[in-house]
């Protein structure tokens, strides 16, 4: 049924394409895939997203199929396949996220391109579209253009979409310079336990900015002739914080000081953005960014944020429990050194290639190539710490790899409350992992993998390891409500059926 199933949107597609006059190469160029994965496509040969058959359907400006928007998605595995081949990294959902919010800034016209298309990004524009902001897919494509209105419309904010995403309490720095009062709904996201706005409250009161949380809503107002007096000392080295007080910085007429900043991936993308705006900014890189701001920003620009090195981390974890060699290309390999040095010492086989730079001119990229290797545990706990340390939303991944390798780990996640309680749903799969204390998990590895039914968890990373996990597992899995997947990752698991991996998205009926 499901072969009958794809056949016929397979034909669906070809009828499509050949109506608007279209080569397999064309609409290959359109999706940024290639003219082999069409060829499959079109004859029933690869599973598809219902993502990827409404881009498809963008492209060819012709509504492929007509679903039923009641019930949520879920994947069915068919554990136990090698994977094989190469796969790019896309674009960082962090960065674009920032990105996005960043466009609030300019006057001018925005193109991002090549920015994530996932749930997260699709919520915050849906936000920006409700307050007037005008936003168009260039060519059916990933290129997004973004024009600003002369006045912003708040009060017709879309609350819905924007509770159910926490980037939204990134608008708090750029809007503090357009409005004097404003209201933004909570924030929402992943459940990762208790998530206070106190340090982005404290980066951003030497803006003038006060905050009342009343009904659902942080109640804002802004004196306008405040300004910092000194150097911004943040209480929490975190990302968002951090571009939150970037934001604010970049329209602050005058030199900001940050101090104690995060140096991440997204971050140094906004920094290269807000460059591209005129604003300039000493440090990036590092934990001190000194931002030369300007009072008005009205610029047409044109910016490709960076490839996503978590991304890169869970392809390479695909790689690892399914015993299979593959090659991870456009990579952000300083995204990703610690990473890597902590998987030589377990005992990965793995290639690098030269160094090359990305698209927004700044990252440097590389391509891995992994091999299938007899993993043994680490000597010591695993555990993230901010940029440079290994990043905490990679941490997840580590726990599947112990999994699969000889010996006794230890993961530790002392940031969230709830995540490392997530990580024992890969014992419904066969691994043993005993929960410690909220923040810490023992692995004792090599797992048999065996397939079963989960309900997907609320958190992203513990999410795409469960899903890698069945990969592996003998037999098959269903992995139940996967929107939060969908939040995080592009046609993620249609991605990893090109590499050999049998994965298939359904509704119940």
């Amino acid at each position: 049924m499901a072969d009958d199933y794809r056949s016929q949107i397979g034909r669906l597609i070809r009828d499509s394409r050949q109506h608007r006059g279209w080569t397999q190469s064309q609409l290959a160029d359109a999706l940024g895939t290639s003219q082999s994965a069409i060829h499959r496509i079109e004859h029933g040969q690869q599973n598809l997203s219902l993502e990827m058959i409404a881009r498809i359907g963008e492209s060819l400006d012709k509504q492929i199929v007509s679903l039923a928007p009641q019930g949520p998605v879920h994947l069915r595995v068919s554990g136990g396949q090698q994977l094989s081949g190469s796969i790019d990294v896309r674009s960082s959902k962090n960065a674009s996220v920032a990105l996005l919010c960043a466009s609030l800034l300019n006057k001018g016209r925005t193109t991002l391109r090549g920015i994530a298309r996932i749930e997260e990004v699709n919520r915050i524009i849906e936000v920006l579209e409700s307050i007037g902001i005008g936003t168009r897919w260039l060519g059916g494509g990933r290129d997004l253009e973004i024009t600003p209105p002369e006045r912003l419309d708040l009060a017709s904010m879309d609350v819905e979409a924007a509770r159910r995403t926490r980037s939204v309490i990134m608008f708090l720095g750029p809007l503090l310079h357009r409005e004097v009062r404003f209201q933004l709904p909570y924030a929402g996201g992943c459940n990762l336990g208790t998530r206070t706005v106190e340090p982005h409250m404290s980066a951003l009161r030497p803006f003038g900015l006060e905050l009342k949380a009343t009904g659902g809503y942080y109640h804002a107002e802004v004196d306008r002739k405040a300004s910092p007096t000194r150097p911004i000392v943040l209480i929490e080295r975190g990302d968002t914080v951090t571009e939150n007080a970037l934001m604010a910085a970049a329209r602050n007429d005058g030199i900001t000081v940050i101090r104690n900043a995060s140096s991440n991936y997204m971050v140094q993308d906004l920094c290269f953005f807000l460059t591209r705006l005129g604003v300039r900014i000493e440090g990036i890189g590092t934990t001190t960014l000194t931002v030369h701001g300007r009072s008005e920003i009205d610029v047409d620009v044109d910016y490709a944020p960076s490839e996503d090195p978590i991304e890169a981390m869970s392809l390479l974890a695909a790689a690892i429990v399914t015993g299979s060699e593959i090659t991870v290309r456009r990579a952000p390999i300083e995204f990703l050194e610690i990473e890597l040095a902590l998987l030589e010492e377990m005992g990965l086989d793995y290639d690098r290639s030269g160094e090359y730079v990305a698209a927004n001119g700044e990252t440097r990229l590389v391509d891995l190539t992994v091999r299938p290797s007899n993993l043994r545990a680490p000597h010591d706990k695993i555990h993230p710490m901010p940029f440079p340390g290994l990043n905490i939303d990679n941490l997840p991944f580590f726990a599947l790899i112990a999994a699969s390798a000889n010996g006794q780990t230890m993961i530790h996640d002392w940031v969230y409350e709830n995540r490392a309680i997530y990580l024992t749903e890969l014992t419904k799969l066969g691994a043993n992992v005993t929960l410690l204390d909220p923040h810490r998990v023992l692995v004792e590895g090599p797992t048999r993998w065996s397939g079963t039914e989960i309900i997907c968890p609320p958190a992203l990373r513990p999410a795409v390891v469960v899903l890698l996990a069945m990969m592996a597992a003998k037999g098959t899995s269903v992995l139940r409500n996967v929107y939060v997947i969908n939040r995080g990752y592009e046609d993620l698991a249609a991605r990893l059926s090109v590499l050999g991996a049998r994965i298939e998205a359904f509704r119940d009926i």
